[in-house]
């Protein structure tokens, strides 16, 4: 249960390579109902209201918030939490470890892809490659989904190719070094990345589909940057009715929090994960 005291429910995402299983915030709804909200657990937030820098693609970035970056090690330097990381960090202690569930959560990576592929891979002509400062940069995940022609109308590519490893160690984000990544994190808590939306039924770029595993109402943001664009503003990847979108980083949406289940508790889980059996761990 939540803070509330409400029950929360689940989407599984994905079991991890640890054997770990990753699962999105679904909403709140009353245990035995056989009802869910898909809902939001924070709305109306942005990724970072600065987002006039390269860097504030990050989950977290160097530097002052506000302060522009002149390398790229300085923008992807993880010193300073983006302003999204800080209000999840927040809604998981007060609904995560206030509760008493920590101890069921594994520490498992989450890929805040800022690989930059360049220009021959974003095809974009202009890309410079830079990710740094206003420079107009497209990263790992830009190639991967979305493909340009020098203009700020970029189409979806046309052969979408979601990976599930992450291109730099900087930005395997952990809160323990044992556990493969950064050490960075305050809290084992994230959002969904850009190639798993894809992975789990989405589709193509910017073709709507509600009947999308993941399907929610209205926006909410991944964990994966799109561009430092044209018009030097960071832009993100979300889920917008069940398609890849790119809002702007100062653009307000919602906010769906990942975790991962600790692989201990996976053989003990009850039901057969239907809406009318739905998995449950008893006892707690």
């Amino acid at each position: 249960r939540n803070s509330s005291g409400q029950d929360m429910w689940w989407r599984i995402i994905r079991i991890n390579g640890d054997g770990s299983m990753r699962m999105q915030y679904d909403g709140v709804g009353t245990s035995g109902t056989n009802t869910y909200t898909r809902g939001f657990a924070l709305t109306n937030q942005s990724w970072n209201s600065k987002s006039n820098d390269a860097k504030h693609v990050g989950w977290m970035f160097g530097g002052a918030d506000g302060s522009a970056s002149t390398s790229k090690e300085l923008a992807q330097r993880n010193e300073t939490d983006s302003q999204i990381k800080i209000v999840v960090d927040n809604w998981y202690k007060t609904n995560i470890v206030d509760t008493g569930y920590s101890s069921y959560v594994h520490d498992a990576i989450f890929c805040n892809d800022r690989s930059i592929p360049g220009k021959d891979i974003t095809n974009l002509t202009i890309d410079t490659g830079l990710g740094y400062g206003t420079n107009l940069t497209g990263y790992g995940a830009m190639g991967r989904f979305r493909t340009g022609n020098n203009s700020p109308n970029l189409s979806a590519h046309p052969n979408p190719q979601p990976l599930f490893t992450c291109p730099q160690d900087n930005d395997k984000f952990t809160v323990r070094t044992e556990s493969g990544g950064n050490g960075n994190l305050t809290y084992p808590v994230g959002l969904i990345t850009a190639d798993e939306v894809v992975a789990a039924g989405s589709g193509k770029y910017n073709i709507d589909n509600t009947n999308f595993y993941l399907y929610k109402e209205g926006i909410y943001w991944t964990f994966s940057p799109e561009i430092m664009s044209y018009h030097k503003i960071s832009t993100m990847f979300a889920v917008y009715d069940g398609h890849l979108y790119d809002p702007r980083g100062y653009d307000s949406n919602s906010i769906a929090p990942v975790i991962n289940l600790k692989p201990d508790y996976l053989n003990r889980l009850q039901g057969d994960g239907t809406l009318q059996n739905p998995y449950f761990l008893p006892n707690i």
